[in-house]
């Protein structure tokens, strides 16, 4: 606790240190702004100096303009002010793909490439844990690595509640170290240190990894008993072929992991999605949207929509598989939700070229819902992404889609005060938005996925795809409202409770 402590006065000294200037800085920006904008972005503040970050992108500056306007117009407030730092894949990503994360300490997380690389300072200094020699003593199969010589690689990152980092990485091709490797990678939380263990994968070719966290305390049986257990799948075993994925329950140590068939009649258990409160911890476990899947406060992990007949699926701490209903004996309405620590819980659906956002207050019985209609600007979406934080209530969804006119877009709304309003509040082009690429191997321009998070000050950061890069890029939101700067003080100390016990102004500034 002393360091998370340690950790969160850090935080807070960097906000309020880069806030002092860059407040000024902002002041500058809108004296010269020449088109109407709402009184609420004029107060927005720079939580770091944009001038900062000038050396860390491949070929380009570091810090680029991004369009901001109305959700649902073409009007424009601000094509140079909203400035976002932007960063390649030397931190962290590949030719294709970053994955990135948040974690409760502030840190960006990205495992795009070969190793977990993180920065603990909004993107200023990164930093890479790569394998010893040889892993520590515990790991099932001990293997001898060559550090820095494992070859391509691609993996998943997420954070538990408790401060663990659950971590894997797949090295598809040939090297020094071998071929279709699965290398664990786990970073303690009370001790602080990173550690690998080397995976035989039961069947060959891995693929794109997903990875979520299994709320505990677990008692697995033959798979053993843990505060929490990972569990990671692939694009070629789940969803291709339905063969499983792989478990653990101390992060280092994977074994194969059985699916029910998608047409399988199981028991039904009613699972309890309504928790009367969570902590800030709770902005943080969202796994990546392709999981599929989702953590349960009160134990276990939530798969919506899983089998072929719309019931969902649920996995409790014995690792046994239900058919899931909520307390209610309802189903969810989308494969992608996620809580946040306001208690809220969120899916999104797609079709054709809309989304739909849903929340619900209740655990799953009742809805509200906020419609992104893109038909008229595209012709399909390409990937998209969304995250919450409880702490700030807010709500944004990245997409990229292709668009009627032209290459991919890349765009961020932003639901600011979802608790009282789903409708966002803006729109925020994310690039050039003038470049097509595609997921998958064998194209040219490559870019695989969304993935997006949202950091503790409330900051996002958004992976995108534009010409000014060879491969796809990430974006850290510098401009923000001062309120979330007063409320992240708090970081990790106190349990957060849900925005709607919380009288507050629409205006984030007023906070």
């Amino acid at each position: 606790m002393d360091g998370i402590r340690a950790t969160c006065v850090a935080l807070v000294t960097i906000m309020f240190s880069s806030v002092s200037l860059s407040g000024c800085i902002h002041d500058a920006i809108i004296e010269n702004l020449s088109v109407p904008y709402p009184e609420w972005y004029q107060e927005m503040e720079f939580i770091d100096d944009p001038m900062s970050h000038t050396d860390s992108c491949f070929s380009t500056p570091c810090v680029r303009n991004f369009t901001i306007g109305e959700p649902f117009s073409d009007e424009i407030w601000d094509e140079t002010g909203n400035k976002w730092a932007v960063f390649g894949n030397v931190e962290g990503g590949n030719c294709c793909e970053h994955y990135l994360a948040a974690t409760k300490e502030g840190w960006i997380m990205n495992f795009g490439g070969e190793y977990p690389t993180w920065s603990e300072d909004r993107g200023h200094t990164w930093q890479e844990y790569q394998p010893s020699i040889f892993s520590q003593l515990g790991c099932m199969e001990p293997k001898p690595t060559v550090p820095g010589q494992e070859g391509l690689g691609e993996g998943s990152i997420v954070q538990a509640t408790n401060g663990d980092i659950i971590s894997m990485g797949w090295f598809p091709y040939p090297s020094a170290s071998g071929a279709d490797q699965f290398y664990a990678f786990f970073y303690d939380a009370e001790d602080e240190e990173w550690s690998w263990c080397f995976n035989r994968t039961p069947e060959p070719f891995y693929d794109r990894s997903w990875q979520v966290e299994v709320i505990g305390p677990i008692n697995g049986g033959l798979y053993g008993n843990g505060p929490w257990a990972s569990l990671v799948i692939s694009n070629f075993w789940h969803q291709v072929q339905n063969v499983g994925g792989q478990i653990s329950t101390d992060g280092l140590n994977y074994e194969y992991f059985g699916f029910p068939d998608r047409d399988a009649d199981l028991d039904i258990i009613e699972v309890d999605l309504s928790p009367s409160e969570l902590g800030p911890e709770w902005d943080f476990t969202k796994p990546h949207k392709e999981m599929r899947a989702f953590p349960v406060p009160s134990g276990g992990l939530y798969f919506p929509d899983y089998f072929i007949d719309g019931r969902d699926a649920f996995l409790d701490t014995s690792l046994n598989w239900w058919t899931g209903v909520t307390l209610g004996g309802n189903s969810l309405p989308s494969q992608y939700c996620a809580f946040d620590s306001s208690t809220a819980l969120h899916c999104v659906t797609t079709s054709n070229s809309n989304l739909t956002h849903f929340l619900s207050w209740d655990g799953g019985e009742t809805w509200e819902n906020q419609s992104y209609d893109l038909s008229i600007e595209a012709t399909g979406l390409e990937e998209w992404e969304f995250h919450s934080n409880g702490v700030h209530d807010l709500f944004v969804l990245n997409v990229r889609y292709q668009s009627s006119s032209g290459p991919d877009v890349d765009i961020a709304w932003h639901v600011r005060d979802f608790s009282e309003s789903m409708v966002p509040d803006s729109r925020t082009y994310i690039g050039q938005g003038d470049l097509d690429s595609t997921s998958g191997a064998g194209n040219d321009i490559r870019f695989d996925f969304a993935s997006m998070g949202i950091l503790p000050d409330g900051g996002s950061f958004i992976a995108y795809q534009d010409s000014t890069d060879p491969d796809p890029l990430f974006s850290v939101e510098l401009l923000l409202p001062p309120g979330y700067i007063a409320k992240s003080q708090t970081c990790l100390l106190y349990t957060s409770p849900s925005p709607r016990d919380v009288e507050e102004s629409r205006m984030p500034s007023s906070a």
